[in-house]
């Protein structure tokens, strides 16, 4: 038990590294931003719907790639595209909490302790996810960004799979002109061919396949709310 404490505690905080860096694209740091990445396929027929992650104060990516794994410094789907960077103080990390709740409405068993940095909350969702399933339609890598920001407090919380992919498509900045370029350009050559060579049969595809991957997703987040884990 102690070397794996040990060991966790090294991976997620690391006490010496200057906690002031600026986003350097170029090393993979975005201190304090949420980050997100086109997914091959779904983003080239949805260009909007892409892979999230969320960093440290030292610019580390953490995102929840996998089925009780939270990736650490290795953006699961390539370099980040966009990203929006998170002011703390709209954030309110409280300290000596009695316990976290989850969206769900559900008490963790663990109390909140000691919750006084960024960091700090980022190692309790952590340390949540690693336990968790993963799957692309009720926990993913939104979930844990969500999870995240609720447990951080940020503009009061409510943050969900909806309403956090609306934020980053409306506000999140393009790291480059080259970045943008290859997150739409699949969904362009797509479209194009789709349309040159399916016409009215490939709008009504595309069209039914977008309405129920988003219509599962408003459904799972505002009317059957334990579909969507946070």
């Amino acid at each position: 038990m102690e070397p794996n404490s040990d060991s966790e505690h090294h991976l997620m905080i690391e006490q010496n590294t200057p906690q002031t860096m600026q986003i350097d694209p170029r090393r993979a740091r975005f201190p304090c931003c949420i980050v997100w990445t086109p997914l091959p396929v779904i983003s080239w027929l949805i260009p909007f719907i892409g892979h999230m992650g969320i960093c440290r104060e030292d610019g580390v990516i953490l995102d929840f790639a996998g089925p009780n794994f939270v990736c650490v410094d290795n953006f699961t789907f390539g370099a980040v595209a966009r990203y929006i960077q998170i002011s703390k103080e709209k954030c309110c990390i409280r300290s000596h909490q009695a316990a976290y709740t989850s969206e769900d409405g559900y008490e963790q068993d663990e109390p909140a302790r000691d919750l006084l940095t960024w960091d700090d909350a980022m190692r309790k969702s952590t340390q949540e996810f690693q336990h968790r399933a993963y799957n692309l339609f009720t926990c993913n890598c939104h979930s844990f960004v969500a999870n995240n920001l609720n447990r951080m407090g940020f503009q009061s919380g409510g943050w969900n799979v909806v309403n956090l992919a609306a934020l980053i498509f409306l506000k999140g900045r393009w790291v480059s002109k080259a970045s943008m370029i290859q997150s739409y350009l699949p969904f362009v050559i797509i479209f194009g061919l789709g349309i040159t060579f399916g016409g009215w049969t490939f709008i009504t595809f595309l069209a039914f396949f977008t309405f129920l991957l988003v219509g599962w997703f408003l459904l799972g987040t505002y009317f059957f709310r334990n579909l969507i884990q946070l």
